[in-house]
Order: C-alpha cells, then structure tokens, then sequence
C-alpha cells in the first residue's frame, strides 16, 4: 500500500513538470510568431508607404482652346404630316378597277380606283337626250312668235302672241335646266373614277375589287399620307422662348432632327412658327418645324429629339466635359502647375455637351487640363501624364500590357516593390517604352536590394523589365527552401514531444 501510494505522488509530480515545461515553451512559441508575424506586418506596411502609397497619380490631360460652339436648345416632338386625305367614294357602285398599289407614291390626279359606270352613263345620256327635245320646241316655238309678230296688228289677237311669246321663254329656261342636268350626270359619271387628291405615299388599301362602296363608308377606299415635306411638333420651357424668338427675328431658326440616341442627324429644317401661348399645365410652348424629309427618314407619328440653333459663341474657351468636376463651391478643374503637379482652377461653365463644355471665366487658352485619373488628386497632388494610348504609369498597380502573362505580371511586381522609391526619384517622368533603359542608367544609383532585384529579374516586355525565367525560378525556389526551413523550426519548436522527458509509468 505504501509502495502504491509512493508510487502516485511520483506520477503526479512527474506530470505537472511535463505540464509545466510544455506551457512555457508553447507561450514562447506563440511570442516568436507574433513577433514574427509583427515585423512582417511592419516591413510590409514599410513597403506599402514607401511604394504604391506615395506613387503619382497617373492622369491624362488636354489642352484649353479657343472655338466656335454653336448654342442649341434640345426637346422632344413628334413628326406629323402637313396633309393626311382618307379617299372616299363619292358615289354608290361596284368597284371594277384598283389602279394602286399600297405604299406607291402617287401625283394629284393619278386614278386609284374606277367604280362601275353604267347607271351613272345612261342617266348622263337621258340628260342630253331630254336637252335635244327641249331645244327642237324652243326653235318651234320662236318660229311661230316670229309669224305672230310679222302679221298686221289686229289679224291675230294680242293675247295669242303674249301666250307664244311666254311658250318660248319658258322653252328657253327648261333648255338651261336640261343643261344644268347634264353637268350634274357629267360630274357624277367623273366620280366613278377616283383620283388622288394631293401628292403622296398610299397606306393599306381597305376595300378589294369588286366590292360595293358607297360614300357614307367610314373606312374610305385609302389614305394618302404626304411624305415631302413633314412637320415636327415639339415644346420647349417657356424659359427659352425668348431665345427662339430673338434668333427667329434674326434669320430662321435652323432645326435639326435626331434619332432616339442623338447620334444621327435624321433630316434638317427650319422652324415654321410657336404657338401664341403657353401651356399654363406643363410651363412649355409649342413649335412647328418643316423637313424636306428628302431621304424619307421621317415618318408621321415618330418620335424624334430636336436641336434648333439660336445662337453661336465666338472664340470662347473649350475643354472636354470629362474635365469638369463639381464640388460644394461649383465647377471646377485640375490644370497642370509644372511637370508633375497639378492645382485646383474654380471655373465658370457657360454651356456642356457630352464632349464639350465652354469655360468663360477661370481658365486660358493652352492650359493643360485633367481629363482622366481624378479619384486621388487633390491641390498640389503628384502626377504623371501619361501618354495617350497608356492611361497608367510606370511604378503603379496594372503597369503591364494586356499581352503580358500572369508570371510577368509576378515578375515586375517584384521589381516595383523593391525599387519603388528609386522609380519614383528616377524614372517618374520617363515614357513607359523607356522604363528599361531608366533602370539601366541609374542602376548605381539604386540600393542595394534594387540592384539584386533587378539582377535576379531581367526585363520581360517594351514596357517593363523582362525577367530571366531561370533566374526567376532559382529566386523563387531558394525562397520556397527557406520559408519551408522555417516553417519546420517553428513546428519542431511547438511539438509536445520534444520537450516531454522520456520514462515509463507503471
């Protein structure tokens, strides 16, 4: 019994040693880390200031110029015939001919349609007929007032000849209603053959050959829509009506209209008239503008923007609207102040389009504007104008062209990170095909882990450095051998076993 219990408390104290050591040397190991881990974190945050963080902003940039820059008022409208004719028959009959055809542009006068004429001829026929019978007694009639008159006076009785002379004035007039009657026969005769009342484009066709049509008929036989010219109708804010009157007193008013995109100028035209008052509902005037609408681009109930030209500025300051921003104080812009800074200009906007704006006040002619890049400038910023065709610069994050790979993507990052302070000193400035021969020239002025970086890395395109893949590879193998070494000492120095003394418990 005494032997068990000794034999107890060995391995209870033999246990809390073990405990003991294990503890201390597991905090020890996690203080390692940490502060591993912490030197990391500052020679990375190190890295980050002394490279990308303090980097010029690559912008581009546009000079200020003088212009002419027409002043436009922009509605909307809709384009309406100047003439519209729904073709009716004016008679009752059978349709015997259909001399169109749907969508045919037609002349005043061209036949469309012939009604069935039969009953219309024979009436018209009748009418001559009973006109002929009229004059043969009217030429009796003034024959025998004729004798009357030429016999002595108390032969023939006064009132006989009254009465011949009343049967020849009554002859007289039946003949002028026969002739009235034979017109009306012509004109209803003519109305068998339907013609085009004014110039024009026919739309669908309603009735078929063979039909009955009669005048009361709502649908009509076709409609005939004139094409050229057109109008559009349209309105603007009673604000700018002053404008357009001003410019119309002037000369007329240029119009323009445009598709639903504003990017194709469908037909020009004049402005016609405006209304004489304003719509007191909306706040708007409506216009007319006509369109020769030579090529047909217009159609009657289409929608379309309109421009009018009231005005042009003469000689005035433009920069791409791209430029102008805007703040708590108005507009402003960013203009160059030397070769790599730029300052903030507040300026006066007079008028913007999508891709000019006119500046009246705050800048000159030949000031070099901020066009791109603006979302880390501010006044007195660092940049780098970059050329045209490369919106970024060297030293910066997505340097390398769209061509290059993914490996020498890895590659010049290796490079920006080690020399990012040397780019910025010595090659901030240097036109990207250029940033090799930099890197060469100034090499001994470079430090030295700049140096060993870019004797590890040659360059790997026009743009940025090529990179030795062979070298590249050992670089990274000897990398890989060492954070694997120190991953296996920091396991080891973790690992219960290793520090546990050796023993058997019985």
């Amino acid at each position: 019994m005494t032997t068990l219990l000794k034999r107890l408390i060995a391995l209870l104290v033999a246990a809390s040693a073990v405990g003991v050591v294990y503890y201390a040397s597991t905090k020890g190991t996690t203080q390692v880390a940490q502060g591993q881990k912490g030197q990391k974190g500052g020679a990375g945050k190190s890295a980050s200031g002394n490279g990308e963080g303090n980097a010029p902003t690559p912008v581009l940039v546009e000079a200020a110029r003088l212009a002419d820059v027409p002043v436009t008022l922009e509605g909307v409208g809709s384009v309406k015939a100047l003439n519209t004719v729904t073709v009716k028959a004016q008679i009752e009959g059978k349709i015997t001919k259909i001399a169109f055809k749907e969508g045919q542009q037609v002349k005043k006068g061209d036949v469309l349609v012939e009604i069935d004429d039969t009953t219309f001829r024979a009436a018209r026929d009748q009418a001559a007929a009973k006109r002929q019978l009229t004059a043969t007694q009217l030429e009796n009639a003034k024959r025998d007032l004729t004798r009357y008159n030429s016999v002595a006076s108390g032969v023939i009785a006064q009132k006989t000849v009254d009465t011949q002379r009343a049967q020849v004035a009554q002859l007289d007039a039946q003949l002028k209603a026969d002739d009235a009657a034979i017109a009306s026969t012509e004109a209803v005769l003519n109305y068998a053959v339907v013609r085009a009342p004014i110039d024009g484009r026919t739309g669908l066709r309603q009735v078929d050959e063979g039909n009955i049509v009669r005048g009361s008929d709502a649908l009509g036989l076709v409609v005939i829509t004139q094409l050229q010219p057109l109008a559009i109708l349209f309105t603007l804010p009673q604000q700018q009506l002053s404008q357009v009157v001003s410019a119309q007193n002037r000369t007329p008013v240029a119009v323009e209209a445009l598709d639903s995109d504003n990017k194709r100028v469908l037909d020009r035209g004049s402005l016609l008239v405006y209304d004489n008052q304003i719509d007191p509902q909306t706040g708007t005037v409506r216009m007319k503008a006509e369109f020769p609408n030579a090529n047909l681009q217009l159609w009657p109930g289409q929608f379309v923007n309109v421009r009018l030209l009231v005005d042009t500025l003469k000689n005035v300051v433009v920069v791409p609207t791209p430029a102008i921003q805007r703040g708590p104080n108005g507009a402003f812009v960013f203009v160059m102040n030397g070769p790599d800074k730029v300052a903030m200009k507040t300026v006066t906007v007079a008028q913007q389009t999508d891709t000019l704006s006119v500046v009246t006040a705050g800048l000159a002619s030949g000031d070099q504007v901020v066009t791109t890049g603006f979302g880390r400038l501010q006044d007195g910023a660092r940049v780098f104008v970059s050329p045209p065709d490369t919106p970024r610069a060297p030293g910066t994050a997505g340097t390398t062209a769209p061509t290059v790979s993914n490996d020498q993507r890895a590659r010049f990052a290796r490079i920006r990170e080690a020399c990012a302070t040397e780019l910025q000193t010595h090659c901030a400035s240097t036109p990207r095909d250029q940033i090799r021969q930099c890197l060469e020239t100034n090499k001994s002025k470079f430090g030295a882990p700049c140096q060993a970086t870019i004797d590890a890395v040659a360059a790997s395109t026009t743009n940025a450095p090529n990179i030795s893949d062979t070298t590249a590879k050992k670089a990274d193998t000897d990398k890989t051998v060492e954070r694997r070494k120190r991953r296996e000492g920091a396991d080891a120095a973790a690992t219960p076993s290793a520090i546990a003394p050796t023993g058997t418990v019985r």
